[in-house]
Order: C-alpha cells, then sequence, then structure tokens
C-alpha cells in the first residue's frame, strides 16, 4: 500500500445511517468529510435529499454540501475532479479523510477515475430535454440504438439520464459513446479504506419508510412544489421530487405519491447494495457498530505501516 495519507469511504444504501456514522468517524479521527452524494451537492433540495442538518454540519467539517445549483451542469467527472483537490488540500494538514455517500458513480470516479467527456452544449442538453418530453423516451432510445448500438446493448434501457446523456455525447463529439468510455482505473497517491454499511432488509425498509415519513413532516412537499416550475431539470429527476410533481400535475393522489417515495426509496436501495456488494474491496459492517468501524480503520493503518 502507499504510505502516510488515507481516505476512509464510507458507503451503503440510502437510510441506512451513512451520515451519523461518519460525522462519529470525523470526529474521532479529527478530520473532515467530503460527501460523495450526487444530489446533497444540489443547495435547493435540502429536504428530500436528507442533506445534513446545521447542527450535523456543526460536528465536523463537510466539503460538498449545497454548493451547486440544480441549474448547475454537474457530472461524476467534475465531482472526481473537485473532490481529489479537496481532498489534496486537506492532506496538508491532516493524514486521514473521510468520503461519505452513496453515489455509486461519485465513489467509482473518486477511486479510481472516470473518463473525460466534453461538456454538453446547453442548446443540445434543452433540446434534447424538450424531446424527451414530448416524445417520451422510446424516442430518445431510438435515436441512441442508431448513433451507437454498442452502448445501447450495455445500458439500463429504462433510465433516461443515462440514455440522454449518451446521445449528447454522440452528437457532441461524433463518435459513438462506448468508443470515448476507455474504463482505464487510475491509481491514487493516497490508501482507501472503504467501509460498507447494511443490515437486516426489513429493518432497512423500516428506516427508510420512517425517513420519508419524516421528510414530509419536515416540508418535502412544499419544497417539490417551490421547484415545480424546474420540473424538467436532470437534477431534479430525483426520488422524492419526481413523485410529487406527479401528483401536483394532477396524475396521482399525495397519498400515492408519499407510498412510491417510499417504495422507489427501497428499490434504490436494493440498486446501490446489488452495486457495492459487487466491490471487494468493502469491508461490511452494521451502522451501529461503530467501535468495530474505529477498530478496522486503526488495524488496517497499522497493518500498513507494518508492511512499509
Amino acid at each position: 500500500m502507499k504510505s502516510g495519507k488515507y481516505v476512509i469511504v464510507i458507503t451503503g444504501p440510502t437510510g441506512i445511517g451513512k451520515t451519523a456514522l461518519s460525522i462519529r468517524t470525523a470526529q474521532y479521527f479529527d478530520t473532515s468529510i467530503i460527501s460523495a452524494d450526487s444530489r446533497q451537492i444540489f443547495k435547493e433540495i435540502k429536504i428530500g435529499t436528507a442533506s445534513p442538518t446545521q447542527e450535523e454540519l456543526k460536528k465536523a467539517p463537510h466539503y460538498l454540501i449545497g454548493t451547486k445549483s440544480i441549474f448547475d451542469y454537474y457530472s461524476a467527472y467534475e465531482f472526481e475532479q473537485e473532490a481529489l483537490k479537496i481532498a489534496e488540500q486537506l492532506f496538508e494538514k491532516k493524514d486521514l479523510v473521510i468520503l461519505c455517500g452513496g453515489s455509486m458513480l461519485y465513489i467509482d470516479a473518486f477511486c479510481h477515475g472516470i473518463d473525460e467527456l466534453p461538456t454538453v452544449d446547453p442548446e443540445l442538453r434543452d433540446s434534447l430535454q424538450q424531446k424527451y418530453r414530448a416524445e417520451g423516451l422510446e424516442s430518445i432510445r431510438r435515436q441512441l440504438k442508431l448513433l451507437d448500438p454498442e452502448f445501447y446493448k450495455q445500458v439500463d434501457l429504462k433510465n433516461p439520464k443515462r440514455i440522454i446523456h449518451a446521445v449528447e455525447i454522440c452528437l457532441m463529439t461524433g463518435r459513438p459513446y462506448s468508443q470515448l468510455r476507455t474504463n482505464t482505473r487510475k491509481s491514487r497517491p493516497f490508501n482507501i479504506i472503504k467501509i460498507g454499511l447494511d443490515m437486516d432488509r426489513g429493518q432497512l425498509h423500516e428506516r427508510i419508510n420512517k425517513r420519508v415519513d419524516m421528510m414530509i413532516e419536515n416540508g418535502l412537499e412544499e419544497e417539490a412544489r417551490q421547484l415545480t416550475p424546474h420540473q424538467h431539470l436532470n437534477s431534479l429527476n430525483t426520488v422524492g421530487y419526481r413523485e410529487f410533481f406527479d401528483y401536483f400535475n394532477g396524475l396521482i393522489t399525495k397519498d400515492k405519491a408519499i407510498e412510491l417515495i417510499k417504495r422507489n426509496s427501497r428499490r434504490y436501495a436494493r440498486k446501490q447494495l446489488s452495486w457495492f456488494r459487487r466491490d471487494q474491496e468493502i469491508k461490511w459492517f452494521s451502522p451501529d457498530n461503530y467501535d468495530e468501524v474505529i477498530n478496522f480503520v486503526e488495524n488496517t493503518i497499522e497493518w500498513a505501516g507494518v508492511r512499509n
């Protein structure tokens, strides 16, 4: 292993308690937390993304929380560059930094790198979004199949964000998106220790349901209502907002919207766990096993020191 500096990655499914554990861990090691959450970075959507509260933010320094607007273009590549720069600055005074979040691509980008792709022209993005709203996803799928049949075979055909982005890149560069993705694993000048949080499925689903109820009590409906004029933005194509938009547009009832938020949050948690389970570098713990996490980190660092 590389010597000297360490990033402790704390990840896992939505609603499992990553924030609480990362704050306790940051306090123990007297260090800072870089958020790896692709939605908590947007300042306008605090309630529906369960962003750390002001009280939580005071307990440990946080970075990349509420630093962008929903109107800003932001990608995993931008996150990689920004988070690495912050880590480098923190390492000038600290030997250990925490990366906390459940956004799968963001964590992969930070740990292993992501391909640099061109920034998409705003007019092109708007035109494809308008086409998506007017003609539906199937129209964009057909366009992707013509432009990049190879990626069409690989992509989740139910994921509009991925499909639209691939079409954007094809049109911007004149080349298939699949040819621009090298997936080259980059080395990092620091050690990475990955902590994954998991628990009994029934308990996790109960936690997720209760958290949604708390979001409703805290004003999620009003937060979403204020954002309705901007519901077409990709940053708002998010669980907790799109269901309320359907309610505001008269497509479903309020009770149905809340039911769907809970269901879709549980589905997303299963997707996250499936993704993270493939990473053999992750050591799994219950979110309540704080002492075990600390011992594991300290023992890993000590063993690395012995080896070096």
